[in-house]
């Protein structure tokens, strides 16, 4: 691959800058550039006591800070809240995406496919007065649905609950779960 010669652009005016020359260089290197930079990165991250890895990974000089945390404790009183909103979001989606498949389903013409069906393989009068809208009608899926709906929101609410319980047993028995944060660069 033969390199080609950095170019310069014209100056840069700002209200806060003065004028000063930036490269502009090949995309293929920009890439290759930013590929190494997150590599030396995660390598610094994999192990931060590494002043080596810290010092590659910073095209400064300076190496980014680094902070190991662990995570021993979730309130359960927040992950409660925040599953029941995030549940009852959920029950609205589930309700409202089921109204519109069944308004579709009836405005495409569905239901008298159906009844039709039936009173063609059933047949005699038995089938005249069979109606797949008195069993599977808009009212009682919407009802099914929000009774399920209203059950999914006390159940995850709870599972979430009770997972934030379990977690924080866990994490007092073994010390929770590590995590490295960096700082950005920008």
């Amino acid at each position: 691959m033969t390199e080609r010669p950095v170019e310069r652009t014209a100056t840069r005016t700002g209200p806060d800058r003065s004028k000063e020359e930036t490269p502009v260089r090949p995309l293929g290197e920009r890439i290759s550039s930013r590929l190494s930079t997150a590599a030396d990165e995660h390598r610094a991250n994999a192990n931060p006591e590494s002043k080596v890895a810290a010092k590659k990974a910073s095209p400064r000089g300076r190496a980014p800070r680094r902070a190991r945390l662990r995570l021993t404790r979730i309130d359960p009183w927040s992950v409660m809240k925040t599953a029941f909103l995030l549940s009852m979001a959920f029950a609205v989606v589930t309700v409202v995406s089921v109204l519109m498949v069944w308004s579709v389903l009836g405005a495409a013409g569905v239901w008298e496919s159906i009844n039709a069906t039936v009173a063609d393989v059933v047949g005699g009068q038995e089938s005249a007065n069979f109606d797949i809208e008195n069993y599977l009608g808009t009212s009682r899926v919407l009802g099914f649905t929000m009774l399920v709906a209203a059950i999914d929101v006390v159940l995850i609410t709870a599972i979430a609950t009770l997972g934030a319980f379990l977690y924080n047993m866990a994490a007092a028995l073994l010390g929770g779960i590590e995590v490295t944060l960096a700082e950005d660069e920008r």
